[in-house]
């Protein structure tokens, strides 16, 4: 079975047969993560989109552990001008790689580096390894479409923001578990900050009203799927 750890905000890790990804590893100026990069041992990294609080600490892990950065074609020439190995996608595209297929769906939100530049458009990615789908939202608002990607991808566990302010709050956030329908559903992007300060349990006790799985993972927390 893969291992699935949640860091805080909207960072994870996925280990599968011996390979890490890290989607989002927003850790060392995150208040709330567990860990620092210097902890975390990463083959892949995942970005969903350009800012700050999303790219986190991508380039020195990817750099320390000679790890590939997947993300969209805008963000992964950045990085590669950093000097790390990377494999640029875009919405709608998927590839097969050694531990399994990562495919980018759209997302609701913007996309710019902290200078303000642009980093294309922003992500949700669908992770499929040992058989199982992972989808992580990224950072967005409710959108038609979640039904359309539930339909086409079983999703084993889903990953979604519930913080309000920047993203989906509770009422759009249940909304769109009802659209992906997937077997499991954990929320991200709250109390990082005082402005996503909500309650999870809230949103897990209206989500089990619909007939599916949630649970809130303390920061550092895994499952297995």
């Amino acid at each position: 079975m893969a291992k699935l750890t949640y860091f805080s905000h909207s960072a994870w890790m996925i280990e599968t047969n011996g390979t890490t990804i890290l989607i989002d590893p927003f850790l060392d100026d995150n208040p709330t993560s567990p860990v620092k990069s210097k902890d975390v041992k990463a083959d892949y990294i995942i970005i969903t989109h350009a800012h700050g609080d999303h790219i986190g600490d991508s380039i020195p892990i990817a750099k320390a552990n000679n790890a590939m950065i997947i993300t969209n074609f805008e963000i992964a020439n950045w990085c590669g001008e950093q000097g790390v190995t990377v494999h640029p996608l875009h919405i709608g595209g998927a590839h097969d790689f050694p531990f399994g297929k990562v495919k980018l769906t759209q997302a609701f939100h913007g996309s710019s580096f902290p200078d303000g530049s642009y980093g294309g458009m922003p992500a949700g990615v669908l992770v499929t390894v040992e058989g199982k789908t992972v989808f992580h939202s990224g950072d967005t608002g409710l959108f038609g479409d979640m039904k359309l990607i539930g339909e086409m991808n079983p999703i084993d566990v889903a990953m979604i923001p519930i913080g309000d302010n920047f993203t989906m709050g509770l009422d759009d956030a249940v909304k769109a578990v009802e659209f992906l329908n997937p077997k499991k559903v954990i929320p991200m992007h709250y109390k990082t900050f005082d402005v996503i300060d909500v309650d999870p349990n809230e949103f897990v006790s209206r989500v089990k009203n619909l007939g599916v799985e949630a649970l809130v993972l303390e920061y550092g927390g895994s499952i297995e799927f």
